[in-house]
């Protein structure tokens, strides 16, 4: 067994919307990065959850994750986040 094979990987996906593009668009394209993440043969689809960002589509990653698991068939789909405090002065 090669090396590769015994260590799980995983894809963090940011799901940034393309300029010009849409949420949807980026939904598709996570998507399609979560089917060739699994035909490659990862174990893990990460997607960061990230709030109040212009140009991000993974603040809802509930959402996000049910419409990728959906569209595979044994990737784990899963989301992480660091809450930072919020200083503003």
């Amino acid at each position: 067994m090669s090396r590769l094979a015994a260590t799980p990987l995983s894809v963090l996906d940011l799901a940034p919307i393309r300029e010009g593009g849409s949420a949807a668009d980026s939904y598709r394209e996570s998507v399609a990065l979560a089917q060739l993440t699994e035909r490659l043969g990862f174990t893990r689809f990460w997607l960061a959850e990230h709030h109040g960002i212009e140009g991000i589509a993974s603040a809802a990653t509930a959402v996000l994750i049910g419409h990728v698991a959906g569209a595979t068939q044994r990737i784990r789909v899963g989301s992480g986040g660091i809450i930072m405090p919020d200083h503003t002065g």
